[in-house]
């Protein structure tokens, strides 16, 4: 059965984003994009909401064109060959290699789980995330935490969502300066 593992990064006040939007901050030095790239590689599909794809679909088709960092150059190929899945209530079809999944979030990721295959990635936004939590769809997370304090904007988990109880599976530190901190459901 495949798992649903969450990848995050946030600030050190657990922001996702800053106050006006901005994800400009989160450093991708060369030990976490290498981690990166061997989190992707056991992935079967890359997984994320409505807002988040549309940030990521604007990005990853012409990144080579946009940047030349070097994790930027490394990701791009490998998010245009993974499958990836889009949860969203209004978007009908999605282009490179995405399926859309509307409906009943709950049945949506039962039916994903119980695909053959490796598991569900699902990068960074904060609603699709707080969902998935508050219905116990989530089966590890994987939150980076950068060296920035953010002073508010969107967290990763909905105001109000019920206690979860965690294990910590990993703690590790990347380039100096990110701390991951890896979760499973207890």
């Amino acid at each position: 059965m495949r798992e649903i593992v969450y990848m995050v990064h946030v600030s050190l006040d657990g922001c996702v984003e800053g106050p006006n939007g901005e994800f400009d901050w989160p450093v991708m030095g060369p030990e976490l994009s290498a981690y990166s790239q061997e989190l992707s590689a056991r992935a079967g599909e890359f997984a994320y909401g409505r807002k988040v794809w549309d940030m990521m679909s604007s990005y990853w088709p012409d990144a080579e064109s946009i940047s030349d960092h070097p994790h930027d150059i490394a990701f791009a190929p490998v998010w245009r060959a993974t499958p990836k899945i889009v949860f969203s209530r209004t978007l009908e079809k999605a282009d490179w290699n995405t399926r859309v999944f509307g409906g009943d979030l709950t049945e949506a990721v039962a039916s994903l789980k119980a695909e053959a295959g490796e598991n569900v990635l699902l990068m960074g936004g904060a609603e699709l995330a707080g969902e998935l939590t508050a219905r116990g769809l989530i089966d590890e997370y994987q939150v980076f935490v950068h060296p920035v304090v953010l002073g508010g904007g969107k967290r990763p988990f909905a105001e109000g969502a019920a206690r979860l109880g965690l294990e910590l599976a990993q703690s590790r530190i990347f380039d100096d300066q990110v701390v991951l901190l890896r979760y499973r459901r207890a």
